[in-house]
This record gives structure tokens, C-alpha cells and sequence, in this order.
């Protein structure tokens, strides 16, 4: 037992000095012509070769199960017999190697629950009945208790506001980057931040119960009931081996020719067969590599080829999940002075929606701001500032209104316009005139269009938008691009809900999205796709990563899927092919040891240099 567990870690190592072995002995026999020094390296890699291969041989026995493993060990076992050191050596590596390749490509993080678990608030500002605040452990916290959330702090609670007000940033729950206004009466989610304004929270979910707590064991959940698809040539190995097994005792009864027999067992080995799928997965996902794509191992390959209905996240998927001015209308005279203006007011916001015009105006080359009054604060409008010459109002049109700002047919038109973009508008008027209009928006990705094009012309038969933002927004954007589906306004369990719908309808579902939000839906779908821009959380859940964030990094991620699974079955067919046409010519007499060892090796090569086509 210890040994087989200390050579199960060190397996890599083994097959590691097994090529060493085999490359100095080929060295000693062709270029130093030590023959004797040759064979004897070989024969010490026959034998520690052999070990590991029929350490594995011998428990599928014990399991009663009849594996590659047994007929390579046999295999070695005869070829070393009658002295074909060489073909043992090279034979037992080959397949320790496709082990090893196996390996790799197959290899999935599993921390993506930890990290989502760290991410998690621990600690609470709880305020009692006398208005004292002290710091206690989320998990002492009851529904009913006040809990005080300062500017940067995170919520640690689900619950309702009651006293207070601010921006919160809800894009570990919604999705959403865009600060949303809350105040009191209004419900806020554990794990989301507030960017400015300190409020108070009454108590209604605490830990596991949060929303925050659920896509956490969404996660758990959908990572548990994953299981890795059995791999092809075990199932072939069923069949197989028994096969040449009883092909090669038939031999030896009816010829009485003990070196046909073993030669029956060596030549039917599947080299080509161990290593074809590993090659051309780790070809495939080495092309993906070199192009900005990590496919998490074969399955995840396999799986991504076979998708037919492909299901989106919006912000931070489909859009760059910035807010930029998407256009800005001036109305008077000097352009020029009143988005001065205008970016002097938002100078002094943090709210995203003034950063996006102060860069704007600044990428337009204005730099000289000039002097503005001091502005005040008007809850759910925007600001006002007013001196001795005149009056600025910055906000919404619900602010114009209230202070009888004439909103003139052409005023009209541009805000109509904006918002037929689905845009978050921002008004600036002077002295009772509109000056600015201004549109902001998250910015799709540009790539989307011809990423979601190409994707439909390789094989995807549906797109679907799933988004947490409003549904004016969603329509908008999916307008713009050749999406057949969209559904808008979902918390996480609504997304991971359509997902299983999805599935339940017999769909093989590839879920694109990059938030923590996304996460359940991520882990649930046949492939999770990641935006290398989004959370890590997202990164390590996702079966494909795309680095580049691109939807044409995407639509090469999927042809190259298909063409390596493609590649994969090519390989398995030249294996079983090559190795079926060996022991029908050694059997009719055609092929002889010497030739049928070359045709063998030949063939692994031919499946390598087939694999190599997809760099």
C-alpha cells in the first residue's frame, strides 16, 4: 500500500526518468555504440516503467475490471521475454506519458468556493436600542437586529434600510456595476459595498440565509454534482483488451509460436490509442492558450463542442461594464464654456455617472474649468448651485421640472433619443435654460456583434441575455446584436433557474458571465465561459476563461472545441485502425516483427503530428 501511494505521487517523476533512460540509451547505441551499456538502460526502464503500469493493472483486477493497463503489463512482461527491451521501454513511457498529458489537461481548480466564502462579510457595526454601536461576528447577528454600514464598509446582512441614505454597489448580487440609489424602506443585499452615505439596516437574513450565502452554496451544489465523463478508452478497454488477450492465447495454442504470441500482445498495445486524445487536447487547448483562452482540460473541450444554446450576462459580458457618454447635446451659444461647466459640477461627484463626463470633457480637451458656486444636494434629482449671476442645475428631469425649466421640442427630441438608447441622462440648464443633454451608458463590447455572428455560423443555435438590470436597458442592447432571447430584472437564483430550464429541455447550456452573481449559473451549465476581466471568483468557477474578455477570442474558442474533438476521434480511428491492420497482417503472415515495431511507432507519431495541425 505504501509503495503503491508513493509511486502514484511520484508518477510524473517516474515517466520523467524514463525519457532520460530511453534518450541516453538510444544515445549509447546509435552515436557511442555501446550496445551493452544501451540495453542495460533499457532494461532498468522496462522495469520501472512496468511498476506503475501494473500497479494499476492490479487493482482494476481487484475490481474485478479488465484494463489497458493489464494488457500493457503483459505486453512488457513478453516483449522483455524475448529481449525487445527497446518496445518495452518505449511502450511502458508512451503510455506513463499519456497518463501524465491526461493529467494536466484535465486538472479544474476547486477554489472557487473558498474564495467566494472569503469574500463573505464576517463582522457587523451592531446598534442597540440606545443607539450604542459595537463590533460583533456576523453569525451572532438576529433577524430584527440594526446594524450601521459606513461609506466603503460591506453590507453584512440581508435587510431593509431605516435610517440613511447612499449608493450601493450591488454587482456581487445583480451583476450591475452602476451604483444604485437606495433609501429608507429599501431592501439591500449581504456582500454588496456602499459607496457613499452611512445608513442603518434592520436585520432580515443572516449568513447562509443572505442572498450572498445562497449563490455560495448554489456554487457548492452544482461543483458536487459535476462528474468528469468517462474517458473513452476505458470504455474501449473493456472489449479490447480481453480481446487481444484471447487473440494472442489462440495464437500461441494453435502455432505453438511463443514469439508470435507475444509479438501478437506487443503489436496490439495501443500506444497510438493512449496518447492520441491526451495530444490532441493538450494541442488544442495550447492553440486556445496562445490566443488569450484557458480551457480547463478535455472535458471541458469536449463539452464546449457539443453546445447548442448559448446564455449570456450582460454588464461586464456583453458590455465593458464602464459608464461612458454616449453622446452629449449642447444647446447654447458656447459649447465649449457650458460642458466646462458641466464638468466643473461633476468635478466635485462621485457619482460614476459625473466621472464618465469629467472624462469625457477632458478627452475633448477642455482643461480650463471655470468657477461655480457651491451646490446642494437635491434627493433623487441632482444638485443645485446658484450665486449672484446665476443659477446651475445639474440632474435628472424630474429636477428641471420642479424648479419650471422649459424643456423645448429640440430639448425633447435629444432626451427621447437617449433614452430610446436605454442611456442614464444627466441635464445641466443656466438661468432656466437647457444647456446640456448628456447620455451615459455601459459600453458594449465591440467585438459583440461579429463574436455572436460567428459563434451562430459555427454551430449555436440560440443566444440568451440573462441580466439583473432593468429591461429597457436589456432590450437596448440586445437590439444591437443578434441575440434571440433576453430576460432581465434576475437575481442569481432566477438566472440559475433558466439555466436548468435549459437544460431540462434537453439543451447542452454554455453560460457566459463574469460577476460573483454569475457564479451558480457558471458552475451549473455543461461549460461556464469567465470574462478574464471579472472576479476571480468567476475566473475559478468557469470551465473556459477568456483572457481578452473578446467574443471573437469566444467564437475561437468554440470552432477550436469542435475541430479538436474532431481531431481527437481522428486520432482514436488512425490507433485502432493501424493496430487492427497489424494483427490481420502478422496473422496472415505479412508483417514480421521488425516491420510491424516500425508501423507501430509510426503510427504514434502520425497521431502527434496529426494533434500538432490545431497549433
Amino acid at each position: 500500500m505504501k509503495l503503491n501511494m508513493w509511486i502514484q505521487k511520484h508518477q510524473n517523476k517516474i515517466t520523467g526518468l524514463l525519457a532520460v533512460l530511453i534518450v541516453a540509451s538510444l544515445f549509447f547505441s546509435y552515436v557511442v555504440k555501446a550496445e551493452l551499456l544501451a540495453t542495460i538502460l533499457m532494461i532498468i526502464a522496462s522495469i520501472i516503467g512496468a511498476i506503475p503500469v501494473a500497479l494499476h493493472a492490479w487493482g482494476a483486477l481487484v475490481n474485478k475490471v479488465i484494463s489497458i493497463e493489464l494488457l500493457v503489463t503483459i505486453a512488457v512482461i513478453g516483449a522483455f521475454v524475448i529481449g525487445e527491451f527497446e518496445e518495452s521501454a518505449i511502450v511502458t513511457f508512451l503510455f506513463l506519458f499519456g497518463s501524465y498529458l491526461e493529467q494536466r489537461t484535465l486538472q479544474k481548480t476547486r477554489s472557487s468556493v473558498k474564495k467566494l466564502t472569503q469574500l463573505a462579510p464576517t463582522q457587523a457595526e451592531l446598534v442597540d436600542d440606545d443607539g450604542n454601536v459595537t463590533t460583533v461576528d456576523v453569525d451572532d447577528l438576529d433577524e430584527g437586529d440594526h446594524v450601521m454600514v459606513k461609506p466603503g464598509g460591506q453590507i453584512p446582512v440581508d435587510g431593509k434600510i431605516v435610517d440613511g441614505t447612499g449608493y450601493f454597489n450591488e454587482a456581487s448580487i445583480t451583476g450591475e456595476s452602476a451604483p444604485v440609489q437606495k433609501e429608507d424602506g429599501d431592501s439591500v443585499y449581504a456582500g454588496s459595498l456602499i459607496d457613499n452615505g452611512t445608513v442603518t439596516i434592520e436585520t432580515s437574513s443572516v449568513g447562509e440565509d443572505t442572498t450572498f450565502g445562497k449563490i455560495i452554496e448554489l456554487v457548492e451544489e452544482a461543483q458536487d454534482s459535476q462528474s468528469p465523463a468517462a474517458r473513452f478508452i476505458d470504455k474501449f478497454a473493456t472489449y479490447y483488451t480481453p480481446a487481444v488477450l484471447v487473440i494472442a492465447a489462440l495464437v500461441w495454442i494453435f502455432t505453438q509460436n511463443f514469439e508470435l504470441a507475444i509479438t501478437v500482445l506487443v503489436l496490439g498495445c495501443p500506444g497510438a490509442l493512449v496518447i492520441g486524445a491526451p495530444v490532441s487536447n493538450v494541442a488544442g487547448i495550447g492553440n486556445g492558450a496562445k490566443n488569450g483562452i484557458l480551457m480547463k482540460g478535455g472535458n471541458a473541450v469536449n463539452s464546449f463542442s457539443r453546445i447548442d444554446t448559448l446564455v449570456l450576462d450582460k454588464t461586464g459580458t456583453l458590455t465593458t461594464g464602464k459608464m461612458t457618454v454616449s453622446k452629449m447635446d449642447t444647446f447654447g451659444t458656447d459649447a465649449t464654456a457650458d460642458m466646462a461647466t458641466l464638468a466643473a459640477v461633476e468635478k466635485g461627484s462621485d457619482h460614476p455617472l459625473g466621472h464618465a463626463i469629467v472624462k469625457y470633457v477632458d478627452a475633448e480637451g477642455i482643461k480650463d474649468y471655470p468657477e461655480i458656486p457651491e451646490f446642494d444636494t437635491v434627493k433623487g434629482q441632482g444638485m443645485i448651485g446658484h450665486d449672484t449671476e446665476k443659477e446651475i442645475l445639474v440632474g435628472n428631469e424630474k429636477l428641471m421640472q420642479a424648479n419650471g425649466v422649459e424643456i423645448t421640442k429640440e430639448n425633447r427630441k435629444s432626451i427621447n433619443d437617449r433614452l430610446d438608447n436605454g442611456d442614464s441622462i444627466v441635464i445641466m440648464a443656466i438661468n432656466k435654460e437647457i444647456r446640456v443633454i448628456t447620455g451615459i451608458n455601459d459600453e458594449l463590447r465591440p467585438d459583440a456583434f461579429d463574436g455572436l455572428t460567428a459563434l451562430k455560423k459555427a454551430g449555436i443555435q440560440r443566444v440568451v441575455m440573462l441580466t439583473g438590470d432593468n429591461r429597457l436597458a436589456a432590450q437596448r442592447v440586445a437590439e444591437k446584436l443578434p441575440i434571440d432571447e433576453i430576460h432581465a430584472e434576475l437575481l442569481p437564483e432566477q438566472k440559475l433557474d433558466f439555466v436548468k430550464d435549459f437544460q431540462a429541455k434537453g439543451h447542452k447550456v454554455a453560460f457566459v458571465g463574469d460577476g460573483i452573481n454569475d457564479s451558480p449559473s457558471l458552475a451549473t451549465a455543461d461549460i461556464g465561459i469567465g470574462m478574464g476581466t471579472g472576479t476571480d471568483v468567476a475566473i475559478d468557477t468557469a470551465d473556459i476563461v477568456l483572457v481578452k474578455s473578446s467574443f471573437n477570442s469566444l467564437a475561437h474558442a468554440y470552432i477550436l472545441a469542435k475541430k479538436t474533438v474532431a481531431n481527437t476521434k481522428e486520432n482514436i480511428f488512425i490507433a485502432v485502425a493501424t493496430v487492427a491492420l497489424l494483427l490481420l497482417g502478422l496473422l496472415v503472415g505479412i508483417i514480421q516483427m521488425a516491420s510491424g515495431m516500425f508501423v507501430h511507432e509510426a503510427s504514434i507519431l502520425v497521431v502527434i503530428f496529426n494533434a500538432m495541425r490545431l497549433l
